[in-house]
């Protein structure tokens, strides 16, 4: 009987003459087929005059190209109940597709026109502009996102991609032409660092097939792949900013500092004590004492990115903002309860039943196994990393995860930035 968890038996790797790293697993349990990738095109390549390009880039994409025009290319996906999406995050472009298998041919085949081709009509252009713009100014007033956002500001080095983020600014969204995205394409779209899952009920001779013919012979010299950032150093005192939101009625709180990024050897370790102290079982220490127990926030979590580079660790909570100063508080007890107590080996033990529990549960769809084989791929994970897992988490120890908590949070250096009606007061 096959192994239900993928590995280097039932996952076929392929490299095209480009560069572009193909991985297929054959699924014949569903009809359909799950086409998943990335390539070198996020924000992290952007002009910083332009911020914000790389994200409508992405999303005009779809809006025509040079073989089809706007409603031949959503007619030919609509007629046949395919879906196909391309977005930018801080790093990468992503694209993302789903047919029946007999249509996979007709989905690549517009997957690469939409990546290759786009014309970026300027009507369609400046009405993504005009959304983007209407959702920045939304956020803006969002306590939450601008918590986000000065907690990123503080933590990070103003050179750093994780400083800028990738929404742009009101000022760089509406400089933006229709030229200018088409000149980002042109610079930034091709083969370059991409990698592209297939998985469903087609055979793997003709996935490798079809890719070759839609991306085989796609070049861009001009690209550029290099993902490098300042370095980031840990934080040696508390970063505060309190940003004022007059007429709201929650204060958001974000606490954190840098995280592992997920090529590092002590991310498994981070992430795992990250789930004991804000997410399992209702969001884990936390939740329990500054939610459940005092009734201090609406919600209290944390959260750690990993990623291409050191993302943030952090802890987000949503307050009543006469509690800001007293959930703060009691925030940093929890932490430091993490740093200067080993874990108990009950919590230890809940987490990783619960973490080696949930491994099938991500790989039960076609769209869970694609976008795993895609992290196995770009975090050099290697293709038994799955069939592996459990044996990994189960062999961390107390102490591992100790030495994670203290090699990544001080007591008393963190970023804290919180977002609300004015404070009476600082939140420390």
């Amino acid at each position: 009987m096959p192994n239900s968890i993928p590995g280097s038996d039932d996952i076929a790797r392929h490299v095209l003459p480009n560069g572009i790293v193909v991985l297929v697993r054959e699924n014949f349990d569903a009809q359909s087929v799950v086409v998943t990738g990335s390539l070198a095109g996020g924000a992290i390549f952007e002009n910083p005059v332009q911020a914000g390009i790389a994200s409508l880039t992405a999303e005009a994409t779809l809006y025509g190209t040079q073989n089809r025009s706007y409603d031949s290319l959503h007619e030919t996906l609509e007629s046949a109940g395919m879906s196909l999406e391309v977005s930018a995050g801080r790093y990468l472009t992503s694209f993302d597709g789903k047919a029946l298998a007999e249509d996979l041919p007709i989905l690549l085949d517009l997957m690469g026109d939409v990546l290759r081709n786009p014309v970026f009509p300027a009507e369609h252009v400046n009405v993504i502009k005009a959304q983007a713009i209407t959702g920045l100014k939304y956020n803006l007033q969002n306590t939450r996102y601008m918590a986000n956002r000065a907690f990123y500001e503080l933590t990070y080095p103003v050179d750093h991609i994780q400083h800028r983020g990738s929404t742009g600014t009101l000022e760089t969204l509406s400089g933006l032409t229709r030229e200018d995205l088409a000149a980002y394409h042109e610079q930034q779209y091709g083969p370059g660092a991409m990698i592209l899952a297939v998985v469903g009920a087609v055979k793997t001779e003709i996935v490798l097939a079809e890719v070759e013919k839609t991306l085989g012979e796609w070049k861009n010299d001009r690209q550029n792949t290099d993902f490098s950032q300042p370095d980031v150093q840990k934080l040696n005192e508390i970063q505060y900013r309190a940003v004022t939101l007059p007429g709201k009625t929650q204060s958001d709180i974000v606490l954190g500092v840098p995280g592992p990024s997920r090529y590092m050897e002590d991310y498994v370790p981070a992430s795992v004590t990250n789930h004991v102290l804000g997410v399992f079982g209702m969001f884990g220490r936390l939740g329990k004492s500054v939610r459940e127990e005092q009734g201090l926030a609406y919600y209290c979590y944390s959260s750690i990115e990993g990623g291409i580079h050191q993302g943030p660790w952090r802890v987000i909570a949503g307050v009543n903002p006469n509690n800001v100063k007293q959930a703060v508080d009691s925030i940093r007890v929890e932490i430091e309860r993490m740093i200067n107590e080993p874990i108990s080996s009950e919590d230890l033990a809940d987490s990783k039943a619960n973490l080696t529990g949930r491994l099938p549960l991500r790989l039960e769809s076609n769209e869970g196994v694609a976008a795993n084989l895609l992290a196995l791929e770009r975090y050099h994970l290697g293709l038994d990393y799955l069939r592996q897992y459990n044996d990994m988490i189960n062999a961390l120890t107390v102490e591992q995860l100790q030495a994670a908590m203290q090699h990544y949070w001080t007591a008393d250096a963190f970023s804290l930035a919180v977002a609300g009606p004015e404070l009476n007061g600082a939140a420390y």
